[in-house]
Parts: C-alpha cells; structure tokens; sequence
C-alpha cells in the first residue's frame, strides 16, 4: 500500500481554501500522517466537522480541538504518533479543555492501549465513524466522557459527503475503501475493513466539479482499486468513463494488485492521452516462496506478463513498486531473487521497506527471525540497487523534450517550480512567466535519482 507520504499541517505548503465559513465560531487543527488515502479521509473529516461550526487553523495553538490522522502500516509510523502524542502534552497541560483526537489507522487497531495509557487522549475514531465526530465532541464537552468508535463498516463510502480540499491543482478522489485480498503482512482488512466501492456516477460528478473548479489532475484512489466493482463495471470501465467525462484532466490511479491488474485496464490507459501512462505495482518480493507466505497470488511469472503487456503498449510508461525486506523466513537466496528482479524490471522507483510484524495479521504468528540488522543491511541493499537504477534512467532523460505539469513552487527555492511528467517524474525549472496549473513543454537538462531539472522550451 501507498504509505510514503507524511503531511503535517503546520508545514503544509498549502493554505486553506474559502470552506472556512465566517459564522464558525470553533477551530480544528489536523495533522494527517501515512498515505495518499489518509489525506483523502482528512478532507472527508474537515467537510463533517465544517458542518457543525468548525473552521481549520494552521496553528495548533490556537485549535480547540486537533486531530492526528494516523497510519498503522508500519511499526514506525505508529512510533511517530506515540512521540507526538508526548509532545502534545505540553498543550493539554496549558489548555485542559483542549481535545485531543486519534483517527483512522491506528485507531482502530489500537483503541485499548490508546485510551487506557495516553491519557490525553479524549476520542478515538475509526476510518468508518467519521461522521459521530462532532457527536462525540460534544459529549466530551457536555459530559467529560471520552469516546470510542471504531466499528468496520461494510457500507459506508463517504459517498454523499463532498470532501474539502485545499488551494492546488491536483486532487484525490476515492473510489472505494477496504481490501479483501488480505495479504499476511497487512492491516489493512483489520483497520479499514472489507471492500465497497463507490457509484460510478458519483465519482464521475466528483471530478466534474473538480475540473470547474481550475483542479488539472485527479488520482483516482483505493487500497485496491482493480478490485472495483459497482453492479458489475470494474475499475477499467470507470477509468474510461472519468476519462472521457474529463477529457481536459490528467487521470492517475494507485494503487493496484499484480494479480487482478487486467489487459483491459492496461489498454484503457494506452487509449486515452489524458490518463498517465504510470503504473505503481507492488510486487513486494522476488521470491515465489515468500510471495506465497505473504499470500500474493500471483507467481513472478505472471507479474512480469503484466510488466512486459503494459510497456509494449505504452512504451516510456513509469513504473514503480513496492519491496519488503526481511520477511520471515528470508533467505540469502530470496533476498538475491529480489535483487534480481528489481535488476531485470528497472523500476523508475519504489518504496522501500524493513518488514515489521503487525498484530492481527497471519504473519504475525511466524516465527520474526531475521534479525534487525540483517533486515537493515538488505533494505540498504535494495535501495542502494533501486537509486542507482532510477539514476540511470533519469539519465536517459537527459535532452529530451517532455511535457510537465505545474504544480507547485519548489520547497527548496522560490525561484523554481516543481512539476511533474506524464510518467510521474517529478522535474524542477525556473518560473520565468509560468504559473501553476501550466502545462509546458521542457528541455531536461540533468537529473539525479529523484529529479529531473529542466528549462522551458521556447
């Protein structure tokens, strides 16, 4: 699952847009951790929370109530909340009426020991009970009870809540919640629940009024979106319908399984311009045994089919992936099968992880023995692998004409621009007269392994 991305609030590059409504007398503060998802799930809260008389701030010193959005994927990214929490503290003490909430994720998985030892934790809410927030507010107000609400739900879509978004150009839209495959090292079955896709309909009206509101691309969101199904039109029939509904957007999709990645979605892709010719595929091993542990379903073999079909159509498409090191129980031999594969595919790039044991899930009762410093030196390995590939890649780009979406003023110079290709590589160039939303032409002039650095063509 897509879970390389962390948004805090109080560095968002991005401001508050006009949802904040002048007779909202209560503020909100959220900080989102985790994936693209998670993101998508904090426009979800801040539309319900707008409703009952909230407005987002940017400081949490001045929030009467603050969120953290969080993500159990990792061991790691449920450490970070528990450090911040610490942190949190200090405002508690400065503000006892001040609400502290855990949402999402980790919520879920962790409702006991969150309630029972941070103490400054007043609800926990789960990625289907966004909608009792304000609710509970007020019962934490009214009474002094904290609350819980963590039920899986196997309706629930969010699909008549219209999500509120920050300034940009691009935008999430989720598709559908939940995953069924349940792959042995996941939590997500357990912490976001079975799938349910939303109506296509739906969706299709979502990016309209996207579009009419200046957003250039959308990503088209789920934990598995080949798995979309609405009254029997799956995910290809969508993609084609959104893509010609919105025929001036850029359309991505992340993230898929090998094992229900069709032709038909591939041949979707290749016949419509404004669908980005990218692929994110996690393939997580390169050993068909540990692919069988972690209950994959598909063998190397026919990962590579849907590899080798998807750049025969569109050749120069972007791939990506995900790898897990030091699964239980793997080899020498295994972790070399991975190597191997990332050698023979040359991804465009991928995230990279230590595998960590999460509770609930099938691997969790296998036997965790590889030690951590081996699990360290072969994800070093791999990345190290994966950097010097991407770097050669990006080089091959070097004098090549490519077309770039604008989408944001670089963090790292306000002279520059960041935007990004077709293929989901992201490129630095001046801003000269340009503007975001801009889609231009440019002139790669060097790379490294994360960026290309590019000049307008004139």
């Amino acid at each position: 699952m897509f879970e390389n991305l962390i948004i805090n609030n109080a560095t968002n590059h991005r401001v508050s847009k006009s949802f904040n409504r002048a007779d909202n007398d209560k503020k909100v503060y959220i900080e989102t951790y985790g994936c693209q998802m998670n993101f998508s799930d904090t426009e979800i809260i801040l539309s319900v929370m707008s409703k009952f008389g909230y407005n987002e701030v940017m400081d949490i010193n001045d929030a009467d109530v603050v969120f953290l959005n969080t993500c159990s994927i990792r061991e790691n990214a449920e450490n970070r909340i528990y450090s911040r929490l610490r942190h949190l503290n200090k405002f508690k003490k400065l503000n006892p009426n001040k609400i502290i909430g855990i949402l999402g994720c980790m919520a879920e998985r962790l409702k006991k020991d969150l309630i029972e030892n941070e103490k400054i934790v007043d609800i926990i809410v789960g990625p289907d009970e966004y909608r009792k927030i304000p609710l509970m507010i007020e019962n934490i107000i009214e009474t002094g009870e904290k609350g819980i609400a963590v039920k899986l739900s196997k309706v629930e879509t969010y699909d008549d809540i219209v999500p509120i978004r920050k300034e940009g150009i691009t935008a999430w839209i989720s598709v559908m919640r939940g995953c069924d495959k349940f792959c042995t090292f996941c939590v997500v079955p357990f912490t976001r629940g079975r799938e349910r896709s939303r109506k296509i309909e739906s969706i299709i009206d979502e990016a309209k009024h996207l579009f009419d509101e200046k957003i250039k691309e959308i990503t088209l969101l789920g934990q598995n979106v080949n798995s979309f199904n609405d009254n029997g039109r799956d995910f290809a029939d969508l993609l084609k319908l959104v893509a010609t509904a919105v025929p001036q957007m850029r359309i991505r999709y992340m993230t898929s399984h090998p094992y229900d990645c069709s032709r038909k979605l591939l041949n979707t892709m290749a016949e419509h311009d404004n669908i980005c010719k990218y692929l994110h595929l996690p393939v997580q091993s390169g050993s068909e045994r540990i692919l069988k542990l972690m209950n994959r379903l598909y063998t190397i073999e026919q990962y590579m089919d849907v590899l080798d079909y998807a750049r025969k159509i569109m050749p120069g498409i972007g791939l990506s992936t995900d790898i897990i090191a030091g699964f239980p129980s793997e080899t020498q031999d295994d972790h070399q099968m991975t190597l191997d594969l990332i050698k023979n595919v040359g991804y465009d790039g991928a995230y990279m992880f230590a595998y960590s044991p999460r509770e609930n899930t099938k691997a969790y009762r296998l036997d965790d023995n590889i030690p951590s410093e081996i699990k360290q030196k072969r994800l070093e390995e791999i990345i190290e692998l994966q950097r010097e590939i991407s770097s050669f890649k990006n080089k091959k780009m070097n004098g090549k004409t490519l077309k770039i979406l604008i989408e944001s003023v670089s963090k790292k110079s306000p002279d520059f621009f960041l935007g990004r290709t077709d293929c989901n590589k992201s490129v630095i160039l001046p801003k000269s007269n340009l503007q975001t939303g801009d889609i231009v032409l440019a002139k790669i002039l060097k790379s490294n392994s994360a960026t290309l650095f590019a000049q307008e063509r004139e």
